[in-house]
């Protein structure tokens, strides 16, 4: 889900970037309220509420201690890719400001993240070499208008770049929208009497800025979200406390409130029994398991060159963090053990989107159908990871800097992490049976290296996890937990509902239902497996038949392969009953055998997009369509949900792209590949989710001559430390 309140105990979604813009004095204060129009008890509530949240802005964070402490003021770029720093950044805001597109107007920078340099450009640099001209990428609002540019920060020269073919939507929301949002409905009379009548004191009111989708002509011409409010009390639950049907149009522009709905007058508040998750609110607890951790005696394998650059074992990337995509691998490299050279695998690895649509047509649900990259910015609400927890002992931590909507830098810290990992898994084993009279047992440990995020988008936490291991393989890993968004009921058991009714969920507590929802997250992989004359090969396993004279066996499996020649060729839809293998392969570099090296897409978790292809929610999120697309490389065609995604009428995503059916074939290619989850939420997921994850793999096919990590050697008692338990030590 997505979504931030500012509002009471709400505040904590957004609260390590609030609590900086706050101290910066840049966000907008809490919009007056007119006494006259209220009645005594919501006037008192009201202003207790208000003292309460200004009385409460210091503590809305627990920040974690984070080992590796960095004065970014003092940062500087040293490879082409890196982003944008702090000095740079302000440097943006400057130009801007003077520039005659802002100049006497009211205007909000919602990204602000570095121009990579061409591609062409990246490829060719080698350490020691000139950087490129570094330019930031800005995407603004100005004059009721949107506007793409490039700043250069050298120059100081502006450059405004038409939106190719106008497409609808608007730019991903600011903090500063969502947290105007939240306040808007406050100025309004009549939606504080609704609050107070349906038993919720101001004071304890928490509201979330929902994005609207798009259904119509009605939605067209403004920007619009939809807000909806929950009460705190008694909990730091406040989504298992929903004010259910109560809904609210605000212009994000203006913030007048443009309409208020309430179709739940007779839904009561869920109870706040057993719902606070926090360990100081559990009465008891218990130690399943003692403490574990991971010892390195001989400090840890991988190094972080000049902030960005990670090398570690046979791998070499870089690494950044990103307010939209959360974090980007670049320049991934694999050192081959024969030549010892470093071999291209990836050029560029990301979360491209997410859609997030709920499975119930009512009134207040209807529309609850998020983009969590392109509305919400999935690395916006990547939170401070918590050592010891999030991340292991032995982790590295990387802060992420970003711009407010004025231009101001902000650290958003330890929002990644790097680290080690070993769970016990083999490597590689093979013990002789007993029968050929050799005695050989041997096994590898399985080490592998981790990049790490976890994005709080509101209720839902997202863990994303790049993992590269030592024979090549990149695994990617989504992992999902946090709190449902639940629907207000007045059943408080199964057996009062009829047959008949559909709930839209499962009944989790008493009043309250877990809605079915879907996740989908596509990743955009450009793939340059060594180098970028690429080709996407789909290998189809196919049953045939023996002739009785050939062969007592009836049947076989053969792999038949075919080369994509254009885009919906390579249009994938996973079938169980139809098994396939998936390669991107260089044909111009063949093994010593003769077969073209590459790399296969493994899928991982496959659920499909089942809503209508017309359904509106669909067209805006058609890049689901299919499991894997495969484009060619166009440095504008990064974001499968497109450039501009709220409000958008699914005229700019990964599907109108790929249907032009472009020539794939030998060339620079983009790979595609969405993660699914149907999700029909349980009594286990009551009052917060336990993770569950998925994941899909990259791995090498013919890439090396053999196996890459034959010659790695086993562990030995004397590589590692004797560790005894308090009780025998």
């Amino acid at each position: 889900m997505e979504a931030r309140s500012l509002l009471r105990r709400s505040f904590f979604v957004f609260s390590a970037v609030l609590l900086i813009l706050f101290s910066l004095s840049i966000l907008p204060s809490p919009p007056s309220h007119k006494a006259a129009l209220l009645d005594c008890a919501i006037h008192s509530s009201l202003c207790n509420f208000k003292n309460r949240i200004h009385s409460k802005r210091p503590g809305f964070l627990q920040t974690p201690t984070n080992p590796t402490r960095r004065r970014h003021s003092a940062s500087v770029p040293h490879h082409p890719l890196d982003p944008l720093t702090l000095t740079e950044i302000n440097r943006v805001k400057e130009i801007v400001q003077k520039h005659d597109f802002f100049r006497n107007k009211a205007y909000a920078l919602h990204s602000v993240v570095l121009e990579e340099p061409e591609k062409q450009t990246v490829l060719r640099w080698r350490k020691g070499d000139p950087l490129p001209p570094r330019k930031a990428a800005v995407v603004a609002r100005a004059g009721g208008e949107s506007l793409v540019l490039t700043v250069e920060l050298g120059s100081g020269e502006v450059v405004r770049h038409e939106i190719s073919g106008q497409p609808s939507g608007y730019p991903t929301m600011t903090v500063e929208d969502m947290t105007s949002a939240t306040w808007a409905p406050l100025a309004s009379a009549d939606f504080n009497r609704t609050v107070v009548a349906r038993g919720v004191d101001l004071a304890d009111l928490a509201c979330l800025p929902l994005s609207t989708g798009w259904f119509g002509k009605s939605e067209e011409n403004r920007r619009l979200v939809k807000v909806q409010c929950y009460s705190t009390k008694d909990t730091a639950n406040f989504y298992m406390r929903p004010i259910e049907g109560l809904t609210v149009v605000v212009d994000l522009d203006s913030h007048e409130v443009l309409e208020i709905t309430d179709k739940g007058k007779n839904i009561p508040i869920p109870n706040a029994g057993n719902t606070d998750y926090r360990f100081a609110a559990q009465n008891s607890y218990q130690r399943l398991v003692n403490p574990i951790s991971l010892e390195q005696p001989k400090g840890p394998s991988f190094t972080v060159e000049d902030d960005h650059l990670v090398k570690w074992a046979n791998w070499e990337f870089h690494l950044k963090p990103d307010p939209r995509a959360g974090v980007i691998i670049s320049r991934a490299m694999m050192r081959d053990p024969m030549t010892g050279e470093m071999r291209n695998v990836m050029y560029k690895g990301l979360t491209s989107e997410l859609f997030v649509p709920y499975m119930d047509p009512t009134d207040a649900w209807y529309f609850k159908t998020y983009m969590d990259a392109g509305e919400y910015g999935f690395g916006l609400q990547a939170m401070p990871l918590d050592p010891l927890n999030d991340c292991p002992r032995n982790a590295y931590y990387m802060d992420g800097v970003f711009a407010a909507a004025d231009g101001t830098p902000y650290v958003r810290s330890s929002m990644v992490c790097v680290f080690e990992s070993y769970a016990g898994d083999i490597a590689w084993r093979h013990a002789e049976s007993p029968i050929t009279g050799m005695e050989i047992r041997e096994a590898r440990p399985k080490v592998t290296l981790v990049v790490r995020m976890a994005a709080s988008v509101a209720n839902y936490d997202y863990i994303v996890d790049w993992e590269f291991q030592t024979d090549g393989l990149i695994r990617v890993k989504v992992g999902l937990s946090g709190i449902l968004m639940v629907k207000g009921t007045t059943y408080s058991n199964t057996n009062q509902v009829n047959n008949e009714e559909d709930l839209y969920g499962t009944l989790l507590s008493e009043n309250v239902i877990g809605v079915i929802h879907d996740h989908f997250i596509t990743f955009y992989l450009d793939m340059d497996v060594d180098g970028a004359n690429n080709s996407f090969v789909k290998v189809n396993l196919q049953r045939e038949y023996a002739s009785p004279a050939e062969s007592p066996r009836m049947s076989y499996l053969k792999a038949v392969r075919k080369v994509a020649k254009t885009e919906k060729d390579a249009q994938v839809k996973i079938k169980l009953y139809d098994p396939s293998e998936f390669h991107v392969v260089n044909p111009t570099k063949k093994t010593r055998v003769g077969n073209p090296v590459g790399y296969k897409l493994v899928p991982g978790g496959t659920a499909a997009n089942l809503l209508d292809p017309i359904d509106r929610p669909q067209q805006r999120g058609a890049f689901t369509n299919n499991q894997i697309w495969v484009t060619p490389y166009n440095a504008s065609e990064q974001w499968a949900g497109g450039a501009f995604v709220s409000q958008s009428h699914g005229d700019d995503t990964l599907q109108v792209w790929s249907n032009r059916d472009r020539s794939i074939e030998k060339k620079d290619i983009v790979v595609w590949y969405t993660l699914g989850f149907h999700h029909i939420p349980c009594q286990e997921d009551f009052p917060i989710m336990p993770t569950v994850s998925s994941s899909f793999d990259l791995k090498p096919v013919n890439f090396f001559e053999s196996n890459p990590i034959l010659n790695i050697p086993p562990n030995f008692e004397s590589d590692l430390p004797v560790c005894k338990a308090d009780a025998s030590a």
